[in-house]
């Protein structure tokens, strides 16, 4: 056996564990195979759900009267208290009577004189016209007794008209609340003098609480968006656009009651671009006041056919909104869609990119890669603004 022959075997065997080692290290080198991540679905079920606008809103008096003296004269006396409740008929200012009681007696004088005057040239005529057919007097004397007579009487309507004007005066110096509502604040004093076409004819003012007006403003925009949805039937107006308001109190409070739309101005506001609408909602209670800014809700107009998924299921990026859904096949992939108006507190509807029996990941979406394999695990109970999903089929 030649030298060659003798070191070739001891050769091969020393091979051997170098030959192991490097299959091993490639077999470290080999990925492993990457488990499919766990999400949670929801599957589109399309219903009909109330479609709600939402604006800013503030409450105004349904009749608010400014009280102002008719008559000048000194201020004897506020009648009522300031801020309070006041009912129709209560007297709220009293102003010194005693010129007017004069004026009226003085008038009251003028007609008993007036009177007498008609009654003589009655019965002057009363003689006069028998003479004068008789040709006893001339027709002058008969003209000038007629005259006397009508004149009288003419003055005797004057004279009563200046009582009733005396009476008025009278009646105006006790100022009475016009309604039934809140007053304000006094703004002349005891003592001061008002007069009837000056500044200081201003009194108070009184403001009707039940019912209660709320006013908000609509936009160019929001009609316009509005129609749009209409005429693609997106939203179905309520008949004849009865629409119903509901309001929501500083602090998250729902007023009790609703109230319906009254009022809708007829063209746009040249400086804010938007028309002014007015509900009117009753106020028993007393709750609410004018003045104060609440949130008011439109009511009565529905989605047809709504998908409405849940807000963290829909993701914003450059091109738009998406959300991932799981294919007949198992696979996630992202589906572009248009976002329409949100639906409570933690949903939104999608006005297109999804249809009935899609697949949308709710839970467990981070770890998902479109186009790779996912595994659907039970879906969590609803929310209760959330429809109910229906099972996974096949999942």
């Amino acid at each position: 056996m030649t030298f060659n022959q003798r070191v070739r075997p001891f050769g091969l065997m020393a091979l051997l564990p170098l030959a192991v080692l490097l299959a091993s290290c490639a077999e470290e080198k080999t990925p492993a195979q990457r488990a499919a991540p766990e999400v949670q679905v929801m599957t589109v079920t399309p219903r009909t759900i109330p479609a709600t606008s939402t604006f800013v809103a503030q409450t105004e008096s349904s009749r608010q009267v400014e009280i102002v003296a008719r008559v000048a004269g000194f201020l004897d006396k506020i009648a009522y208290v300031e801020g309070e409740f006041v009912k129709e008929g209560q007297k709220l200012f009293q102003i010194d009577p005693k010129p007017f009681q004069v004026q009226l007696d003085a008038a009251k004088g003028e007609l008993a004189a007036q009177i007498a005057r008609m009654n003589t040239a009655q019965a002057t005529l009363g003689r006069v016209k028998p003479l004068a057919e008789q040709n006893a007097l001339s027709q002058a004397d008969l003209d000038r007794a007629v005259g006397d007579f009508e004149a009288s009487s003419a003055a005797v309507y004057s004279a009563r008209a200046k009582v009733r004007e005396a009476e008025l005066n009278l009646g105006y110096a006790t100022i009475r609340s016009p309604l039934n509502g809140s007053a304000s604040r006094a703004l002349q004093r005891e003592g001061a003098y008002v007069g009837a076409a000056a500044d200081t004819a201003k009194l108070t003012n009184v403001a009707a609480l039940d019912p209660m007006w709320v006013t908000f403003s609509v936009s160019q925009n929001q009609l316009a968006k509005f129609q749009d949805q209409i005429a693609r039937k997106l939203v179905v107006a309520p008949a004849n656009n009865q629409f119903e308001v509901e309001i929501e109190l500083p602090g998250g409070k729902k007023y009790a009651h609703k109230g319906m739309i009254n009022f809708a101005d007829s063209s746009f506001s040249q400086t804010t671009g938007s028309f002014m609408v007015r509900a009117s909602l009753p106020n028993k209670e007393m709750e609410l006041r004018p003045g104060m800014f609440v949130t008011a809700r439109l009511l009565g107009a529905q989605h047809p056919e709504a998908i409405v998924v849940p807000q963290l299921a829909v993701q914003q990026g450059a091109n738009g909104h998406a959300v991932l859904v799981v294919d007949g096949n198992g696979m996630a992939a992202a589906r572009p869609v248009v976002v329409g108006h949100f639906e409570g507190t933690q949903d939104v509807i999608i006005e297109q990119g999804l249809k009935a029996g899609d697949q949308v990941i709710v839970s467990g979406f981070a770890r998902v890669v479109p186009g790779a394999p996912v595994k659907v695990v039970a879906t969590p109970a609803p929310t209760a603004s959330t429809p109910a999903a229906a099972p996974a089929a096949g999942r």
